[in-house]
């Protein structure tokens, strides 16, 4: 059975993955685990960019959901990347966090998307 934070992390995950498709973007997979590292959504844009996603969802003010993605979650979104990409074709790689703050009164929601975090981070 799943934990509470469990289950606002899926959620979170299914509105991030819809805010992809929106945008003209394919799912690849989500979900994928690693002993090291995990990757929350790897989607593909229309130039055949691989996009690999980080999903932070909070209830209420949401203080500090990008934050938490530091330096070492870093490290390991690139590990787990890296992994993930052995023995496959792909022509660029990108980044991404997106924030999700559900209002717990009313349900809705705010989504922040920063492209290219990886940009510098080593």
């Amino acid at each position: 059975m799943k934990t509470e934070k469990q289950k606002l992390g899926a959620v979170g995950e299914n509105l991030v993955a819809t805010h992809y498709v929106r945008r003209g973007y394919g799912i690849v997979e989500r979900n994928v685990r690693y002993p090291f590292g995990e990757l929350d959504l790897i989607v593909e844009d229309s130039d055949g960019t691989t996009v690999f996603v980080e999903v932070k969802t909070r209830r209420g003010t949401g203080f500090g959901a990008a934050e938490s993605v530091t330096g070492r979650k870093l490290t390991r979104m690139r590990r787990a990347a890296t992994t993930w990409l052995q023995g496959r074709h792909y022509r660029e790689i990108r980044f991404d966090v997106v924030t999700v703050v559900i209002d717990p009164t009313t349900g809705g929601y705010v989504l922040d998307h920063f492209e290219g975090v990886d940009d510098g981070a080593r």
